[in-house]
């Protein structure tokens, strides 16, 4: 229930593919996908998320990608060009 109060709130899935300097390797990148509700476009649940990253983890970031969709949105109409009917 707590995720429909959100999506009402205009939260979003937002969904980040975060590359990041492997700790032993640092030439090495490696990639890790994170996915929650956000509210864009300031994006505090995920950038809580990437500050706990660089104060915590030894993996230096690289680059964040992000891509974000509504949950819930209008309804859509449309017309239908044909109707079928069974007997």
């Amino acid at each position: 229930m707590a995720n429909l109060s959100l999506q009402l709130r205009d939260y979003r899935l937002t969904t980040a593919e975060i590359l990041y300097h492997m700790p032993d390797h640092p030439k090495l990148l490696q990639s890790y996908l994170w996915q929650d509700l956000d509210l864009a476009p300031e994006y505090p649940v995920l950038r809580r998320f990437l500050d706990f990253w660089q104060a915590n983890l030894d993996g230096k970031l690289h680059s964040v990608k992000l891509a974000t969709q509504k949950l819930i949105t209008p309804a859509e109409a449309r017309v239908v060009a044909a109707e079928f009917r069974w007997q």
